[in-house]
């Protein structure tokens, strides 16, 4: 068993398209008009035939309570590794990232969390401190 596809609800489809791609440089994998919306996954460059991440619409009445629960304690919806977090945070910050918690240590762990313009949380983090 492996991961093939996870989803963040987004608000607006397009500009999450816009902010993932353009801003955090991930590639457009699959887009595909469904209706009113599309199914539109991305990837990261360096894995294109890796796992997707699909950019889902906010339709269900759920997501919008569960959202925002996330974000009022600050909790991440998702976590992507990077090599360094602390050139990450000053690469984004750069291009106008809103970081909620900078680079911190957390055990062997370098971490740090921003908005995604799109209703989200999103924790970056590199696999041990001593990569920073």
């Amino acid at each position: 068993m492996r991961i093939t596809i996870t989803g963040v609800f987004v608000d607006d489809q397009e500009a999450a398209l816009a902010f993932y791609t353009d801003v955090l440089g991930f590639q457009v994998k699959h887009n595909v008009p469904v209706g009113e919306h599309a199914w539109i996954t991305v990837v990261s460059p360096s894995a294109p035939d890796g796992p997707e991440l699909l950019l889902e619409p906010v339709g269900h009445p759920a997501v919008k309570p569960y959202r925002d629960a996330l974000v009022e304690d600050g909790i991440p919806l998702a976590q992507f590794g990077v090599d360094n977090v602390e050139a990450e945070f000053e690469r984004l910050t750069a291009r106008g990232v809103t970081f909620t918690q900078p680079p911190t240590e957390y055990e062997d762990h370098m971490i740090a969390v921003f908005d995604d313009t799109c209703g989200n949380l999103i924790m970056i983090q590199s696999d041990s401190v001593a990569d920073e």
